[in-house]
């Protein structure tokens, strides 16, 4: 049976999970054993399925993207921009969770969270492979901020499982709303396709440029239930650095990329729209879920 087979009469949901676990599989560490042959016959069925899912999500920003600037001053202040204009942006979930949610709600968002995690150390170094220098170099350095710059204590996705750990958290694929799974396998999709690099730089880009003032609602949220600060120090961290990031990427990766060839500019306005409506659909479903 091929993935179209299993995955289009079961709809998004079903697409959704069945894509996540092919990104698991894809990107875990393997052998060579079995059928080589059988294993490169099914990835091309998925890669062909991933394929139609990425395009409809990019036919879907595309027009908002084309009007994006193409010099790369006026590009940068329009991806600037993002933050306050962007889908998504000040979506009440957020001063909710940090006023108001209890325990077990908070508890729920963050294992939602945690499951659709993509690992932005990860897909940032697949994403650099060829790029010109200085965008390498911006990106390098904050491959090594997220590696935790040596410290195996300051590794920021080990942080994340750790407040998982304490906080009793059960991550599974089938208890994970579509909607975050769908956000990791657009990111796990646009940095695994080199088709789709520039479309991955402005993706991870708008991460660093969103995230800050998020993290930090949650942070009080989660400070709000008592939880310890070396707990929570996962989004205490993203609240402050994430910004010198943001500002560092913007200058140093997209600014030199669009200078040096503003045709890129769409794709890399595509990927941001992209990574932000996905992040909007999750903030809606969320706040669905949780009654809000």
């Amino acid at each position: 049976m091929t993935p179209g087979e299993m995955t289009r009469p079961l709809g998004e949901d079903g697409l959704q999970r069945s894509l996540a676990a092919f990104n698991e599989e894809r990107f875990r560490p393997g052998l060579p054993e079995g059928d080589w042959r059988r294993d490169i016959r099914r990835t091309a069925d998925w890669l062909l399925e991933e394929g139609e899912f990425l395009e409809e999500r990019r036919a879907a920003v595309a027009a908002r993207a084309a009007e994006a600037p193409r010099d790369a001053d006026g590009f940068v202040a329009w991806f600037e921009a993002l933050e306050h204009n962007g889908p998504g942006q000040g979506d009440p979930l957020f001063p909710w969770l940090a006023e108001k949610a209890t325990r077990e709600q908070f508890c729920w968002f963050l294992t939602q969270e945690v499951a659709g995690e993509a690992g932005f150390e990860d897909l940032a170094a697949i994403t650099q492979v060829r790029l010109p220098q200085r965008p390498k170099l911006e990106i390098a350095k904050n491959y090594w901020d997220e590696m935790g710059r040596g410290n195996p204590k300051g590794m920021h996705g080990p942080l994340l499982e750790t407040l998982a750990r304490r906080l009793g958290l059960e991550p599974r694929l089938e208890t994970t709303v579509w909607e975050s799974l769908a956000l990791a396998n657009v990111m796990a999709g646009l940095a695994a396709n080199r088709r789709y690099t520039y479309q991955s730089v402005g993706a991870l880009g708008v991460i660093e440029q969103t995230a800050p003032s998020r993290a930090a609602l949650v942070a009080k949220g989660l400070k709000r239930l008592g939880v310890p600060a070396g707990d929570r120090h996962y989004f205490d961290l993203h609240a402050i650095l994430d910004v010198k990031h943001s500002a560092s990427w913007n200058a140093e990766a997209i600014h030199p990329l669009v200078a040096e060839d503003p045709s890129v500019a769409p794709a890399i306005a595509e990927g941001a729209l992209m990574r932000l409506e996905c992040g909007a659909a999750c903030f809606a479903r969320y706040r669905r879920e949780l009654g809000i």
